[in-house]
């Protein structure tokens, strides 16, 4: 058990021996209450110091933990609270809490797709009443990036559902490249979101390579129950960690990719990086760098790379950057054309 949880224990009990004006509290009471707390948690005997319990006083009096409890000596060796009605569980909630309970929960009712925030909607919105009648209604001031208008997001919830209870799928999908829609079964692993898009990752078969769906290009979703469900050790921080994005592309590894930034832009990719594993190489007399970054190259990865325009270029491989600089001179020859659509 961590220290600071042992030390709210204490404090809790301290609180609830004090609340009991029945009684007369000297230090030794306090500790032998606190080591059985502790003892019925740890299930096991923690003898407790008279300098820790002292120490812990000295905290709840102090405004350090926000409690400013009022517990006076009396007779030279009883403790009490010399407000009688005290208690650390009932403290209103300072102007400090009330903005970060008012922004937490601004940013948890933007997850409404999922049903684990249904679970605690109740709880929210009694959160919300608590903080809106201490406080006159603020606009929150915290927005995450999120396009509701997304295709597929009805979705989200579904296949939770069924990842959590390891549930076979039967999914009608329609690629981008597909003239025609195909239905299959599919193991779902885990949901990945990147660029404000959501994915569904998991295998076909156990014999066929991870994949990635994007849930606006579902159809629709069915189940079989049946079917027993791929038991997998997927390891998504593993899977993930030479890539850009959602898609990797099998059979190949992570190479080094040597990249020239120009200085109007070498702040924000440094304290930013464009991956976990970017290097800083060099720092040009321009104020330009050259970073390194060690990534399976993939489609996102180019489009990423590709939005710096003429800010980035790609020095190494030879490869990369003879397709980068085809797909920029593709670019230039639309501009070019006389024709205009």
């Amino acid at each position: 058990m961590s220290q600071n949880k042992n030390a709210l224990i204490r404090y809790k009990t301290i609180d609830k021996c004090l609340q009991n004006k029945y009684r007369q509290w000297t230090l030794e009471d306090l500790i032998e209450e606190c080591s059985e707390a502790l003892s019925e948690y740890e299930g096991r005997q923690n003898p407790i110091s008279k300098r820790t319990i002292q120490m812990d006083i000295q905290l709840m009096r102090s405004e350090k933990l926000g409690y400013n409890a009022p517990i006076v000596v009396y007779d030279k060796k009883y403790y009490k609270y010399e407000d009688e009605d005290f208690s650390i569980t009932d403290i209103p909630l300072t102007e400090t809490d009330m903005n970060v309970l008012t922004e937490t929960v601004s940013m948890l009712k933007q997850f409404k797709d999922f049903s684990l925030f249904n679970d605690v909607s109740d709880i929210l919105q009694r959160l919300e009443d608590k903080i809106y009648s201490e406080k006159s209604h603020t606009k929150p001031v915290i927005y995450l990036d999120k396009n509701e208008n997304l295709k597929g997001l009805h979705y989200l919830d579904e296949i939770y559902q069924a990842i959590i209870k390891r549930m076979v799928l039967i999914i009608t999908y329609k690629s981008f490249k597909s003239r025609e829609e195909t239905k299959f079964h599919f193991h779902p692993f885990i949901l990945k979101e990147f660029n404000n898009r959501w994915f569904l990752i998991g295998k076909k078969k156990a014999s066929q390579p991870i994949t990635n769906l994007a849930l606006d290009r579902i159809i629709s979703i069915d189940y079989d129950f049946n079917h027993p469900y791929l038991e997998e050790d997927f390891d998504a921080d593993d899977y993930y960690k030479d890539v850009i994005g959602v898609t990797v592309n099998s059979g190949l590894k992570a190479r080094r990719i040597e990249l020239w930034v120009d200085a109007s832009n070498a702040p924000y990719v440094i304290t930013k990086p464009l991956h976990t594993s970017q290097r800083l190489i060099k720092e040009n007399e321009d104020g330009s760098v050259i970073l390194h970054l060690f990534v399976i190259p993939n489609y996102e990865m180019e489009r990423l790379l590709l939005g710096f325009g003429n800010c980035l270029e790609i020095l190494r491989p030879e490869g990369l950057r003879n397709r980068m600089k085809k797909i920029l001179n593709d670019a230039i020859s639309r501009y070019d054309s006389e024709k205009l659509t």
